[in-house]
């Protein structure tokens, strides 16, 4: 009798450890009768990855790359290594972005996500009724030679108006304008600190002070004149002054 209730349980055990073992149910993989189905773990799993990739996606879409791109150049020119430090530079980009978007994150949330929660949209209309003020704010500033490029490189014909640009489309040619308009921004940013070194090389040179670095003595000048001309008011003045034009 012990025999048979053994065999019996084994019997009843296999299938389970059959199911258990099955390499999609391992991964969170449910396929049902449509063969598309995802278990609560899997779905967690694949939002705490798109969790992760979002602060770079929000980097990139927003004025903190022009931003924190121009403050490293000034940093950089006025040769004061680590003042400011990396977070006091992230932390000013960070607030003037979000004092720059504000208005492109209002009407988001007024086309997407309140009629969405009324239940006037699906998600995927909601969507596509948020994306419309990104779209527009990337077009503002995405150059039209970027945006040629990247349609050519997709493959796509060319669209009939600029409201039928993809984000696809739209998102690396911002990028790339705002890498050129950054750098170009800090290279003039440099041009008056590099003349302050060449003057304070060339009179450290001919008084004969080879032993001390000609970078030593220009960097008070340097911080002098930034603070005399009230640099940081200017500096970023002039950026919040070109995403508002």
């Amino acid at each position: 009798m012990k025999t048979v209730l053994g065999l019996g349980l084994l019997a009843a055990a296999v299938p389970a450890t059959a199911a258990s073992t099955d390499p999609l149910s391992m991964l969170g993989v449910n396929l049902g009768k449509n063969g598309s189905t995802l278990s609560a773990p899997m779905q967690i799993v694949i939002l705490l990855t798109l969790l992760t990739l979002l602060p770079a996606a929000a980097m990139c879409v927003t004025p903190f790359l022009r931003i924190t791109i121009v403050l490293h150049f000034l940093r950089q020119a006025l040769g004061t290594q680590t003042a400011p430090s990396n977070q006091v530079l992230v932390g000013l980009a960070l607030f003037l972005t979000i004092l720059i978007m504000q208005p492109v994150a209002a009407d988001m949330y007024r086309q997407g996500w309140e009629p969405l929660e009324s239940g006037q949209l699906t998600a995927q209309q909601a969507m596509d009724q948020a994306a419309q003020p990104l779209r527009a704010f990337l077009m503002r500033f995405a150059r039209d030679k970027d945006i040629r490029l990247f349609v050519e490189l997709a493959r796509e014909p060319a669209p009939r108006k600029p409201a039928d640009l993809e984000l696809k489309i739209l998102i690396p040619a911002y990028i790339l304008s705002e890498l050129k308009t950054g750098f170009q921004i800090g290279a003039v940013l440099f041009l008056p600190f590099l003349v302050i070194d060449l003057v304070v090389a060339s009179v450290t040179l001919s008084v004969g002070m080879m032993q001390l670095p000609p970078v030593m003595i220009s960097a008070p000048f340097k911080v002098l004149l930034f603070v005399l001309v009230d640099g940081w008011n200017l500096v970023v003045g002039s950026l919040m002054k070109g995403f508002y034009q």
